[in-house]
């Protein structure tokens, strides 16, 4: 919010320079963001009177005038072509050698034939007006000579109001804000509408239908106005202020809103139907042509206002065209009303219009404001514009509410803010906030929690309790810690002492993310890329997945941004194939990535999230790799990853067993269900690997003809990882190894060829490991090779090769007889 200081000095006295006032009044929460100077780009810019205005000799568009800048000076000479001006008036001259806003200099030059000696300023030249045609007339008692920086230069704070403080948006709540920094008294604006003729409800009735979005519609009725420009002080004010003048009566609802926070609008009542205003939710079909001169399509939840035959106004937000003041309106009505502030935010957002009053609605109104902005409107109106203001308002709920009572012990504010404030002295600095203390009941109890029930006080703590009588305006109060931000806060947080903490430290905790941390670190040491996408997806994500629209494990946003981030990710895929994408389209088509995400699913009707690992791997394996030649990536290359990371981080070995998978998405043949084996002998699922179908790829534009993609549960994993990890005596013999190549059908799992191998290689046999497969002659159709390496671990004796072979033999015996298998010759 721009903030006049001008302005702001009219009700409350400020001794501060106003960088001093910025950093008091963002040590208060109220952060200034900048400090302006209206005024610091005019040079040489006077106050000078017109002696004689009279025709331009050579060109009728144009004028000739006589202007003094200071009695006794020489006169100048000035050409002009504005039709405002008249002798007598004082007006702004840049004299030669002036400086005016974006670098203009003025001189002296001849303009149709004529010498100029200067140039008459307009407010827009200026930046005080938005009027570029005429000239910026002044006061006839501004001082001669007088530099105009000097009488209508002014400093403007640009103050950022956060959220919870509605109030402050406003000079008077600024105000509020500057006395309790500084102990200033604020001074309201004194309010009294000249009223006379009939009454208000002589002319309007109102009508609310919805109270629960609409609780108070105050209105008054005016005639006998004359819209016209606005005193060029009041001009010159608003647009310090940031907003644009538009006529007399515009301009004093814009003024009220930015005096005292309330958003007023006026209506022409000549274009109110019947004389009655409707407060109601828009019917099917109802349109309206907004201020903005668009036509929107109502929805049905829209708050509107209007008349018998139609809407006039979207509530809170903006009028309709349709009922605009403009040139030749001469009766008015004045709605000053009270809004939900939920309802304001959603219709603000689903029309697109953020507007002045929809942001203060939107934060929450003082109750009484909303008399007191129909009177301040019609008090101004009267004065800028004539006419006169009918008797008396139409007001739905006369009756303001009582004032909130807050109870707090100053003692636990104390010991909340880590200060010593004693309770006198609390009372004093929230008197400088406008909050009226007094002390506790007998029986009194104390909000900790907003929305809660309050806490019953003892006795003993109640007759030490104090209660504050919380303003209308200060709805960010509600609980007691509340209190004690805002003693914090008028004491200055800059007076909190620095002090270590007093109480002993807690016991160790293990680091619930150091396993994910740990998965981290060893997959980007083995060279992929960490990447994080997000967590809402569109339902044609889940779609590809198999998870259709009515999916009742789905969770959807009840209020998203955009369809394309609608739904909790059910999976990690879509995004990483996103991401596959988006490479390709960089000309990066070698990928290996992973993501630690959650994933979000309904079961049983709650909500639960399980953290994930997601590898993704397309392109060329090792694609910079200078000892291997490049190749394809396949399903090996992630089966082989998750085997070194389970064994890394939970010492478990994985198997492999076909699964029940998504037959569009994962490639038939080549896909993978990953089971840890456990010491204990369980055995835990704990993710996939698959070759995504190419149909999938096609699906999602990709261009790789091969894309592996893994799954890990790391909640699972987690599970797997001993609380105690055990280490095995170090082997004193050295180990044997044996190599055999044994062909089975193509059929057959690899895993339950090791599966045989590890039942029948006895006590001695200590890992298998896989390292090559063929297909192809000399082998039949339909047959493969599979290489392993047995590997023979001692144990307490020396191994002799007699042993070594009875143990291989063994082997071999098992995989003919249950598999079918033979030696590769």
């Amino acid at each position: 919010m721009r903030v006049p200081l001008s302005w702001l000095r009219e009700f409350v006295d400020i001794d501060l320079s106003p960088e001093a006032l910025a950093e008091r009044l963002t040590l208060l929460g109220m952060e200034v963001k900048g400090v302006h100077r209206i005024g610091a780009d005019w040079s040489s810019v006077v106050v000078g009177e017109l002696l004689d205005v009279y025709a331009h000799p050579s060109s009728p568009r144009l004028s000739l005038t006589r202007v003094r800048t200071a009695e006794g000076e020489r006169e100048l000479e000035i050409v002009c072509g504005a039709t405002n001006i008249e002798a007598g008036q004082r007006v702004p001259v840049a004299l030669p050698g002036a400086l005016l806003p974006g670098d203009r200099s003025i001189g002296v030059t001849r303009i149709a034939g004529i010498q100029s000696e200067g140039m008459l300023c307009s407010g827009a030249e200026l930046g005080l007006t938005p009027d570029a045609d005429g000239i910026l007339i002044l006061d006839s008692e501004s001082p001669l000579g007088e530099p105009l920086g000097r009488l209508l230069g002014d400093t403007v704070l640009d103050v950022d109001v956060k959220p919870n403080r509605g109030d402050a948006l406003s000079i008077l709540g600024l105000a509020r804000e500057v006395a309790a920094a500084t102990g200033a008294t604020v001074r309201e604006p004194l309010i009294a509408v000249p009223e006379s003729g009939d009454a208000t409800d002589d002319h309007l009735s109102v009508t609310v239908q919805d109270v629960l979005r609409c609780p108070r519609f105050v209105a008054r009725y005016l005639d006998g106005l004359t819209v016209g420009p606005s005193p060029t002080a009041v001009q010159v004010r608003l647009m310090a202020a940031g907003v644009r003048p538009v006529s007399n009566v515009v301009d004093a609802s814009n003024y009220v809103m930015l005096e005292l926070g309330k958003p007023v609008h006026t209506f022409d009542a000549a274009a109110v139907t019947e004389d009655r205003l409707i407060v109601r939710t828009a019917r099917p079909g109802e349109r309206l042509e907004t201020l903005d001169h668009i036509e929107r399509e109502l929805s049905a939840d829209t708050l509107v206002i209007a008349d018998p035959v139609g809407p006039l106004a979207i509530a809170g937000v903006m009028g309709g065209a349709s009922s605009e003041v403009r040139e030749g309106t001469t009766q008015v009505i004045v709605e000053s009303a009270l809004f939900q502030p939920v309802t304001i935010r959603r219709t603000a957002q689903a029309y697109g219009l953020r507007s002045e009053a929809s942001l203060r609605f939107e934060r929450g109104q003082e109750p009484r404001m909303a008399r007191l902005g129909a009177d301040r409107a019609a008090q101004l109106i009267v004065r800028w514009a004539g006419g006169r203001a009918a008797m008396g308002a139409v007001d739905t709920d006369p009756v303001d509410p009582p004032a909130t009572r807050l109870t707090f012990r100053p003692a636990r504010i104390a010991r909340l803010l880590g200060m010593s404030v004693s309770g006198d002295g609390m009372r004093d600095l929230l008197a400088r906030a406008g909050i009226v203390t007094e002390p506790a009941a007998a029986r009194s109890s104390v909000a900790i929690i907003a929305g809660e029930r309050p806490i019953p006080l003892d006795p003993d703590a109640a007759a030490e309790a104090l209660v504050a009588i919380v303003p209308g305006h200060r709805r960010d109060l509600a609980i007691e810690a509340d209190i004690a931000e805002e003693v914090a806060r008028i004491r200055g947080y800059d007076a909190v002492p620095s002090r270590l903490p007093d109480t002993s430290m807690p016991g160790y905790r293990p680091d619930p993310r150091l396993m994910v941390d740990r998965v981290r670190d060893l997959l980007s040491g083995r060279g992929l890329n960490e990447v994080v996408t997000y967590s809402l997806v569109s339902p044609q994500d889940h779609a590809s997945l198999g998870h259709d629209a009515q999916d009742p494990a789905t969770i959807r946003a009840a209020n998203p941004v955009s369809g394309e981030h609608s739904e909790l990710r059910r999976s990690l895929l879509p995004q990483l194939m996103r991401v596959l994408v988006d490479n390709e389209r960089q000309r990066r088509p070698d990928l290996a990535v992973f993501e630690v995400g959650a994933v979000h699913a309904l079961v049983d009707g709650h909500p639960k999230e399980a953290r994930h690992l997601g590898i993704l791997l397309a392109g060329a394996a090792d694609p910079l790799s200078w000892d291997r030649p490049s190749r394809p990536v396949d399903i090996a290359d992630a089966k082989g990853l998750l085997e070194w990371l389970v064994e890394r981080v939970a010492g478990a070995r994985l198997r492999w067993e076909p699964g029940p998978l998504h037959e569009a998405l994962y490639h038939p043949g080549r896909s993978a269900l990953a089971i840890a084996e456990l010491e204990s002998g369980h055995r835990v699922e704990l993710g996939l690997v698959s070759e995504l179908d190419p149909r999938y790829l096609t699906a999602c534009e990709a261009q790789a003809e091969r894309v592996v993609f893994a799954r890990l549960d790391l909640d699972g994993l987690g599970r797997t990882v001993p609380a105690v990890q055990r280490v095995g005596d170090l082997e004193r013999l050295p180990a044997l190894e044996r190599d055999i190549a044994v062909v089975v059908a193509e059929t057959q799992p690899a895993g339950a060829v090791e599966a045989v191998m590890r039942a029948a290689g006895g006590p001695l046999l200590a890992s298998v490991l896989l390292f090559d497969r063929y297909e192809g002659a000399p082998l039949g159709p339909g047959e493969m090779s599979l290489a392993y390496r047995l590997r023979f671990e001692p144990g307490t004796r020396t191994l002799d090769e007699d042993g070594i072979e009875r143990a291989v033999a063994s082997v071999v015996d098992a995989l003919r007889e249950r598999l079918g298998a033979r030696l590769r010759g």
